[in-house]
């Protein structure tokens, strides 16, 4: 009986482990900028241009908020991808084109720092078994990494 006990304590402290878990998908990258959200905003901006990357779109949530007249922390999907990687996934799988743009998620604790949240290409890409893909999802991963050691600078 007592075993039993321990067994299902042990098995409820599981549970609430699993349920701090907030990253369903694999490659996923959580990063603690240490800077405030508005300035690494920027910083991520600048570098995604320094590594010839395009901003193909950017979801304000924040903004969206605002609107309605509710206040949020800093929220942001900053897309981001190249015509010249487009031309290669599409070439490699039209299907892999729902996978473009990468996303970028930043997204405001509440000491006002920036929380940084992607998945790698090759996790992105890599559901497609299809070697031109993972080739190209290698590169882009090294990009995506430049980009983010530049932003934390």
């Amino acid at each position: 009986m007592r075993l039993t006990i321990m067994l299902i304590v042990f098995v409820l402290s599981l549970q609430g482990a699993w349920a701090t878990e907030n990253t369903p998908y694999p490659g996923t990258k959580i990063i603690e900028t240490g800077q405030p959200f508005a300035s690494y905003l920027k910083k991520l901006k600048k570098a995604i241009r320094a590594n010839k990357m395009g901003i193909v779109a950017e979801a304000c949530a924040t903004c969206g908020a605002k609107n309605i007249g509710v206040t949020i922390p800093g929220n942001r999907v900053v897309m981001i991808f190249n015509p010249f990687f487009a031309v290669r996934m599409l070439k490699a799988s039209e299907a892999a084109g729902i996978e473009a743009p990468l996303r970028l998620y930043v997204t405001e604790n509440s000491d006002k720092t920036a929380k940084l949240t992607y998945r790698t290409a090759s996790a992105v890409f890599g559901a497609y078994k299809v070697a031109a893909l993972d080739k190209m999802a290698k590169e882009l991963d090294q990009i995506i990494a430049k980009i983010v050691a530049q932003a934390a600078k």
